[in-house]
């Protein structure tokens, strides 16, 4: 059976995305209200690429997601929240979804990136269990969720993407070059790896600091 689901705007799958993510980071602020999402979606860092969607943007995306049923609203509250139904609708395991979660917010990654990208969503115990469920997910009877792109010129490793949005465009490449005139491009794996994980490790904190002021400012009575 073919995939039911139309492609996605960019928007969308950011808003899915950040509800997955801020489902693991945050569980005490889940499901997210209007303007949690808007920040989430807008964020500077952990986002390829860096959006600045508005309010209204953000609604309009939601209704779209709530027509075919990837979005929730809860009820019983003053202000309204929002939750996401990735799994259920596409009928995937929380490890795929991780892996569709960090996909939709970063852009294309190797299996070794989306190993440390998925570290607050899923603990994959290696790489090869990252490229089992790619291959699971590119193999889906119910229809690819992912594909894996041809490698770039110079690149070591097969970067994968996820296809919520239709075909992919495959990126032209660019060269950085150093001071001195030479290529930039003998970073290693690992340096990178360490570098976005020191980033995400941070940027977690800071969301828990941030949830956890707003509960002590909301319990005192104290307005921010």
């Amino acid at each position: 059976m073919a995939n039911p689901l139309p492609a996605l705007s960019l928007l969308e799958t950011r808003v899915i995305g950040t509800l997955v993510e801020k489902q693991h980071t945050v569980p005490d602020s889940y499901p997210l209200t209007l303007n949690a999402l808007v920040s989430g979606c807008n964020q500077k860092t952990s986002r390829s690429p860096v959006l600045e969607a508005t309010e209204a943007e953000v609604q309009a995306s939601i209704d779209s997601l709530k027509s075919r049923n990837l979005v929730v609203e809860t009820s019983g509250e003053r202000v309204a929240r929002y939750a996401h139904n990735l799994e259920r609708v596409l009928q995937v395991p929380s490890q795929a979804a991780a892996l569709l979660t960090s996909l939709m917010l970063r852009g294309p990654q190797t299996a070794g990136e989306l190993r440390i990208s998925c570290e607050r969503l899923h603990s994959f115990s290696d790489i090869s269990a990252v490229q089992g469920f790619l291959e699971e997910l590119a193999a889906r009877p119910a229809g690819a969720l992912v594909v894996e792109l041809p490698r770039l010129p110079g690149a070591r490793e097969n970067r994968w993407a996820h296809l919520l949005s239709g075909t992919p465009k495959q990126e032209a490449p660019t060269a950085q070059r150093g001071a001195d005139g030479g290529s930039r491009g003998d970073v290693s794996l690992g340096e990178v790896a360490a570098l976005k994980a020191n980033v995400a490790r941070l940027e977690a904190e800071v969301v828990a600091l941030k949830a956890l002021v707003a509960r002590i400012c909301s319990e005192l009575g104290i307005k921010k």
